[in-house]
């Protein structure tokens, strides 16, 4: 059986993580005694998300340090796959965090409350600065980090969370509109539901070992037949061990009882196939002849 690593990939740095947990537990404190003092649920709620991103953000950064780890006899993966498990944790919580503020706006549409719209601007102003700022500081890495991108994806829907508290708070002092502050509020745990719900299914699937949505397995077994000629690739297996390590292990049947050095040259080619077209950088291919076993592309166990 024959193998083929090939690991680079972005070096995501875990300081931008740290600075933002700072800066959000911060934002956090103003906005729930904002929200308080000024009776605006959009306000409490965008704290709440806050509240969220901070614990977001603490799981990103451990699961990060973990993923760093590395492997032993007990973990001959390491940690490499936390990552995976944090961005899933914190995509149910940002459609929890919206579930709740759903309920409490309807809530709230039946009894109105009179908001102190200055603290609201105010509060509002001050979360779309200091998430505009984390948000930026983590962009680079969530374009190659799934846990990034959650991490990402919660401080970017805060600050838009926070621009529309704004724009609420604006119209409530201008036109004392205050049911604006309950519909700014459904409209932000609508959008929470739809951004966290893409990246529930995303890590879903990663963790489950499914294929990769970009990889399809008969144009791969076709490339490789290209290369192997009469030889058979089957019971074959493909998924993601982490953001940047594909993986796939397969049986490749032998036409002829070839020597091992054959088989390597072989090897080479297809792993050089398979890491230029399909970005597979683990292969682990076991050469069979005249096996008596099913030859199918995919075999249940």
């Amino acid at each position: 059986m024959s193998h083929n690593h090939n690991h680079s990939h972005h070096e995501v740095k875990g300081k931008n993580l740290l600075f933002s947990i700072v800066l959000n537990i911060v934002i956090t404190v103003a906005q729930v005694i904002g929200g308080i003092l000024s009776g605006s649920l959009a306000l409490i709620s965008d704290a709440l998300h806050n509240f969220s991103d901070v614990l977001t953000l603490i799981f990103s950064y451990i699961a990060n340090v973990l993923s760093k780890k590395k492997a032993s006899l007990n973990q001959t993966f390491g940690y490499k796959r936390a990552e995976l498990i944090a961005a899933f944790v914190n995509s149910i919580t940002l459609i929890v965090v919206a579930i709740y503020l759903i309920f409490e706006a309807s809530d709230r549409f039946s009894n109105p409350h009179v908001i102190k719209s200055n603290l609201v601007i105010w509060m509002s102003v001050l979360g779309i600065v200091a998430n505009g700022i984390s948000a930026l500081m983590l962009k680079k890495d969530a374009d190659h980090n799934i846990n990034m991108k959650s991490a990402y994806i919660h401080l970017f829907t805060d600050m838009m969370a926070s621009v529309a508290v704004l724009v609420g708070g604006i119209l409530m002092k201008i036109y004392q509109i205050y049911w604006i502050d309950s519909v700014l509020t459904l409209a932000i745990a609508i959008y929470l539901i739809y951004v966290g719900y893409d990246l529930l299914k995303e890590s879903t699937k990663m963790l489950m070992l499914f294929t990769p949505s970009n990889i399809d397995i008969q144009e791969l077994v076709r490339e490789v037949h290209k290369i192997s000629g009469n030889n058979k690739l089957y019971h074959i297996h493909v998924w993601h061990l982490n953001d940047h390590e594909l993986h796939l292990e397969a049986h490749l049947d032998c036409s002829e009882d070839i020597k091992m050095s054959e088989f390597n040259i072989v090897l080479e080619k297809i792993e050089a196939v398979l890491l230029e077209k399909f970005h597979i950088n683990h292969i682990n291919i076991q050469p069979e002849f005249q096996k008596e076993e099913s030859k199918d592309f995919i075999v249940q166990d």
